[in-house]
């Protein structure tokens, strides 16, 4: 009984010492894990990656230390390269505490029969541990890996062990984790993986220096081969699977980064600095192949030329394309600066968005008659790009052929702080020297705005009249705001559309299945920006062109440098049926035949007024009559009517028509303006016949007495013999107060005051037409000819 009973309490005392050397153990494990905690990541230090819609990374962000480390999850990795590297590095990776005794003692004895490293006994927890905390190759250090790998798994789920290999483990530079690695040597997502480059990639981290399929792809043939081997031996892939993956190649492909849309991508990770991965709303693929047309178009333009290219969804707003400069870090061509965003003078483009303003004012319709000749507008003269003019238009013509007098006469009728204020509020930002206040100069691009801006506000011609604000990222809001009415927008996108491709004629291409294109250039003062934009049913596309610095670029406007990769982007694009199919008017909108001069309906109007008749798009039945004349001295616009003798047909004044027979006469009168080129038989319809002999002045006499000296019309001229000069003629107008206009086969030419004189040397040999115009409308014109 003694002897059970001493058994008994040293078995108690034993249980005893166990329990409590069992806790001493823990809590000394405690308090070594708390001294010495895992080094896990304090955050999440992948490198920011920006990508496409579709997940396709644009340009990724290295971390602190320079490491391209893109973030990922088990769940958006390949499952072939999950099942070649848990069957290469770990099989009872789910299974063991993080060490696993079997494969250690394995790897100890093939050690000891071998004398050198037949496998390793490493799993992929110590693998972890080792990346975290990287280790001399001594026993100690072993015994170190092995410690820190039953804290991770302490401290750990398995996938978050799995996630932190995924996303760290080496591939050779400064390349880690396997997504950043499948994009940087395979072009493609981890989750799109094949047989073969999922067991690529499962072997490189082994050696990433030495296997680097870059620089040895034999080396990494091999190394490949043999781990898919090893998928068959341990019945993970058949033998056939195996078979096909080995015939795949080690495509030898430079290690590089992507680096699409540069710009895009930075100007998203300012906005959001914390974010990880940033998914954009460009289509990788267009962004891709615009980027290489870009570079190749811009080959040949002088140097220091930069350019932006926006593309946008016209169903969502969201940008497909975006390019900010030429060459992105390019130094010559200021390649940093994203020229989407910065600041400059529109030239032309802010038209369309005037006359659908106009249109929907009721000022005008399609085939109002506008005066392109020489104006003064309080001082301000605005000339046509290339300094000619064209005398009587239509609102379309104007528009199509983007001329300056015109517009700004539209702009002083409508307001400019008006319009201003209706650009602001559909979304486009201007700015405006400090202290400075919109004014006529606005229209011809007297102001700054946005590439971004007016794409977004060009896309309304095609939207029923909304202008929306350019989306970058899916979960940005449509911003959207009215620029004009839905009939304003389709009127003047028809207009835009009827312009055809420079040097293309309409009946040599069928065009049935090319999208129609609202297009629109401009050119800022002193050739320092070419503008391009264009709508079709899906897309609205911009082109800026120039130099970033502002410097001039004599010859380059958007006609001839931007417009021409306009086009071809446009023709790039994906199409669908029904593209080339014009838009069908909107409600509102209807088709009217109106007679010119007085611009209003043909059947209000009799045969003797309407002097040409013209088609016209009128919106909501208006019909507006042509602007009356601006300071016109010599009789009034519109209808004119006043009695003739009915046997002589000269016209009577108020006190001269006793005793005679009166009839009563009307015309049709043309802006004054235009008289130097309208033909013969217009001018006289619009004639105020002489008076009477015998009745007093009335005061409605039609020209003032202009006449051109210093040349005869009709007149032959010849240079001084053995002279290398040409012809130099003194001109001038007597018979006119104030300015006149001088036109040289309707370009102009020279501005005198009064009668007094200037010169002009002639050099070239030819037949001239030169014109002196008032501002009264009173004008003489001559004919001659230089010979050699």
């Amino acid at each position: 009984m003694g002897g059970r009973a001493g058994r008994g309490r040293r078995r108690a005392r034993l249980l005893a010492g166990l329990r409590w050397g069992a806790v001493a153990l823990l809590l000394s494990l405690l308090a070594l894990d708390w001294l010495f905690p895992p080094p896990l990541p304090t955050a999440r230090d992948t490198s920011a990656v920006v990508v496409a819609r579709d997940g396709t990374p644009l340009r990724a962000f290295a971390d602190a230390e320079g490491v391209w480390r893109h973030p990922v999850e088990p769940e958006t990795v390949s499952p072939l390269y999950l099942e070649a590297l848990l069957t290469y590095e770990d099989r009872w990776f789910h299974r063991h505490p993080g060490v696993n005794p079997v494969a250690l003692t394995r790897a100890g004895w093939q050690w000891l029969r071998a004398g050198r490293i037949v496998s390793g006994g490493s799993t992929l927890t110590m693998q972890v541990a080792r990346i975290l905390e990287p280790h001399s190759r001594t026993p100690w250090g072993k015994a170190r890996q092995m410690l820190r790998a039953l804290q991770l798994e302490a401290h750990l789920s398995k996938r978050e062990i799995l996630t932190l290999y995924l996303e760290r483990a080496p591939f050779g530079g400064t390349i880690e984790g396997v997504e950043a690695a499948s994009w940087a040597y395979l072009g493609k997502p981890a989750s799109r993986l094949s047989r073969a480059e999922a067991a690529l990639l499962a072997v490189l981290p082994q050696a990433p220096s030495r296997l680097r399929p870059d620089r040895h792809p034999e080396r990494a043939r091999i190394a490949r081969d043999k781990l898919l081997e090893r998928m068959v031996s341990q019945g993970a892939w058949s033998r056939a699977e195996v078979d096909d993956a080995r015939i795949e190649p080690v495509v030898s492909r430079s290690l590089r980064q992507p680096m699409h849309a540069a710009l895009l991508a930075q100007r998203l990770r300012s906005a959001e600095p914390g974010a990880e991965r940033i998914r954009s709303t460009i289509d990788a693929g267009l962004q891709r192949m615009l980027e290489e047309r870009v570079a190749s178009y811009f080959a040949r333009l002088p140097e220091r030329t930069s350019a932006a290219l926006l593309v946008v969804d016209n169903a969502t707003m969201e940008a497909r394309a975006y390019i900010g400069a030429a060459e992105f870090g390019d130094r010559a061509r200021l390649g940093h600066v994203d020229m989407v965003r910065a600041w400059r003078s529109p030239g032309s483009t802010l038209k369309p968005f005037l006359y659908g303003m106009a249109l929907d004012d009721g000022l005008i319709h399609s085939a109002s008659l506008l005066v392109d000749a020489p104006q003064s507008f309080d001082g301000y003269r605005p000339g046509n790009f290339g300094m000619a003019f064209h005398g009587p238009v239509s609102a379309e013509q104007a528009l199509r052929l983007s001329l300056n007098v015109p517009a700004v006469d539209l702009l002083d009728r409508v307001g400019p702080g008006r319009f201003a204020a209706r650009l602001e509020h559909a979304g486009i930002r201007l700015r405006f020297p400090r202290g400075a206040r919109p004014g006529l100069p606005l229209i011809l691009g007297g102001t700054g705005a946005t590439l971004e801006d007016l794409v977004g506000a060009h896309a309304a011609l095609v939207r029923g009249g909304r202008a929306g604000r350019v989306r970058l990222t899916a979960d940005a809001p449509l911003l959207e705001r009215r620029m004009m009415s839905a009939g304003a927008a389709w009127i003047v996108a028809e207009a835009l559309a009827a312009n055809p491709r420079p040097g293309e004629r309409v009946e040599t291409f069928d065009l049935r299945d090319r999208p129609r294109v609202a297009w629109k250039t401009g050119t800022s003062y002193g050739f320092r920006d070419a503008w391009a934009l264009g709508a079709t049913r899906r897309h609205t596309v911009g082109v800026w062109v120039g130099r970033p610095d502002g410097t001039p670029l004599p010859g380059q406007y958007g006609a001839i440098t931007a417009l021409p990769l306009l086009f071809e982007v446009i023709d790039s694009l994906p199409r669908a049926a029904g593209d080339g199919v014009p838009l069908p008017p909107p409600s509102g909108v209807e088709r009217r035949e109106v007679c010119w001069p007085l611009g209003t309906e043909a059947r209000s109007q009799s045969d003797a007024l309407c002097q040409r008749r013209l088609q016209a798009w009128v919106l909501d039945g208006v019909v507006p009559p042509t602007f009356a004349e601006r300071g016109a001295r010599l009789w009034s616009a519109g209808r004119v009517r006043f009695q003739v003798d009915a046997r002589s047909g000269a016209r009577l004044s108020a006190a001269c028509t006793q005793g005679r027979e009166v009839r009563e006469v009307e015309i049709a009168r043309w802006p004054a303006l235009l008289s130097p080129w309208l033909p013969l038989a217009q001018r006289s319809a619009s004639r105020l016949p002489p008076l009477a002999p015998g009745c007093a002045d009335d005061g409605r006499q039609a020209l003032d007495g202009l006449r051109i000296e210093g040349v005869q019309d009709g007149a032959r001229l010849a240079r001084p013999p053995a002279s290398t000069r040409g012809v130099r003629l003194s001109l001038r107008a007597p018979g006119a107060a104030g300015e006149v206009q001088w036109l040289l086969d309707g370009r102009w030419l020279a501005r005198t005051e009064g009668g007094r004189p200037f010169v002009h040397e002639f050099k070239e040999p030819g037949e001239y037409a030169l014109t002196a115009l008032a501002d009264s409308g009173a004008w003489d014109s001559v004919r001659f000819r230089v010979v050699r």
